[in-house]
């Protein structure tokens, strides 16, 4: 099949089905590259009802690179706080950095260009050129990564991955295209799938074999596995540090050792005689 029919997925059909369907998400109303990278960054393993508040406000705080670039860590800690993985905030404003610094303040359009800037990797990078600049460029996520793993009836390795998801991209429809297949896994092609409306039931191999164990899609190329337990998790420890000293700074006897040394270590709290408090 070619491109122009949409290679091993059923463009036609995706489309459809999805066009009508198209969750409203304010992100998709958008096309600056720094408001999409934020979201995306946002949405690494966090719930959409969670980030759309938290968008809205980091946004009216940082506004452009430039602005996020110049606050201190801790006032985009504190944004960040309830969204868990304060990593992502850190190498957030650390591109901030340097796309003010190397490319006048304006997220670049080349991908080696967006690869190299802190925490950005394969997905978010192909997430801003498809999203902010329409590029016929494939996103693969977790939820389309199912999508590609059942359809083909095999698991993927991430190169062959990438491949079928670049084949599958219509011409000149790569917006449309990523936001339509990335819904389809977010809604029908779940962990436990709903076949039966599925724009490729009739053309998915797994679905077509009688959904066989196991699962193609479990070990693939890009699908996440089960969640390690937040409750009691080293996770929920550092984030209850962080919201403590987000108010203010607090004695380092207050906290856990490990945990404590742990976010020094990654840059997100900063201890001065014997108190801990976010880097400002």
């Amino acid at each position: 099949m070619s491109r122009q029919t949409g290679g091993p997925l059923d463009a036609g059909a995706v489309l459809k089905w999805g066009l009508p369907a198209m969750r409203d998400l304010p992100w998709r109303a958008e096309r600056d590259p720094w408001r999409i990278l934020v979201s995306e960054v946002m949405l690494q393993q966090t719930q959409v009802e969670r980030v759309i508040p938290k968008w809205h406000a980091f946004l009216t705080a940082f506004p452009t690179p430039a602005d996020c670039a110049i606050a201190s860590l801790g006032d985009v800690l504190r944004l960040w706080q309830g969204l868990g993985y304060p990593r992502r905030a850190r190498n957030l404003q650390a591109a901030a950095a340097i796309v003010v610094e190397l490319h006048n303040g304006q997220l670049p359009d080349d991908l080696d260009d967006l690869l190299d800037l802190p925490g950005i990797g394969p997905y978010t990078a192909r997430a801003v050129l498809a999203f902010a600049f329409e590029r016929d460029v494939a996103v693969v996520d977790t939820n389309v990564a199912r999508i590609l793993a059942r359809s083909s009836g095999e698991r993927l390795t991430p190169k062959r991955a990438q491949e079928r998801a670049d084949e599958a991209v219509p011409y000149g429809q790569g917006w449309v295209w990523n936001q339509v297949v990335m819904d389809l896994g977010a809604t029908l092609c779940r962990p436990a799938p709903t076949c039966i409306p599925c724009p490729l039931a009739g053309s998915c191999s797994w679905h077509l074999a009688g959904r066989p164990h196991p699962d193609p899609a479990t070990g693939s190329a890009g699908v996440s596995g089960k969640q390690a337990r937040f409750e009691g998790s080293a996770r929920q420890a550092r984030g209850k540090v962080l919201a403590a000293v987000g108010v203010e700074a607090r004695p380092a006897a207050d906290f856990d050792d490990s945990i404590i040394a742990g976010l020094v270590a990654d840059g997100l709290v900063i201890v001065s005689d014997d108190t801990v408090h976010l880097p400002e």
